[in-house]
């Protein structure tokens, strides 16, 4: 059997702040989602957008990065693999979540946190363009 690429690179802004959870052994996991649109002209000229949501799941010390310095609205590039997670409920219906495994994180735009920050002001001279995690 070839080999295969299972590659994913999102560029959007968060749509909710991260959560972070703790597996019983006690490793990290954060997840939240990025929101990603695009615009176009259809063949009779008319504008058209399009929303992607998408959910992503960072791991040991990517999601606590991601918790500590990542808030709603921030621009974020986020590069992983896709995984699809099935589950069964309590009534028997199977469900299946697909996800952006994040890999690396380099955060984009404004980078104040303002779970820490007092004032934008406290970052004034702050010099960490293109952070990369």
């Amino acid at each position: 059997m070839g080999r295969g690429l299972n590659k994913v690179m999102v560029i959007g802004n968060l749509g909710r702040d991260p959560e972070i959870r703790y597996t019983p052994s006690g490793r990290p996991v954060t997840s939240f989602n990025v929101v990603t649109s695009r615009t176009w002209l259809s063949y009779d000229g008319d504008r058209k957008e399009e929303t992607e949501w998408f959910n992503v799941v960072a791991w040991g010390p990517l999601a606590e990065i991601c918790n500590q310095h990542l808030n709603k609205g921030q621009q974020v590039y986020i590069e992983g693999r896709l995984q699809t997670r099935g589950w069964q409920d309590d009534e028997g219906r199977r469900h299946y979540r697909t996800e952006v495994v994040a890999q690396e994180m380099i955060i984009l735009g404004d980078r104040v946190n303002h779970h820490y920050a007092q004032s934008e002001d406290d970052y004034a001279d702050d010099d960490r363009d293109g952070l990369i995690f």
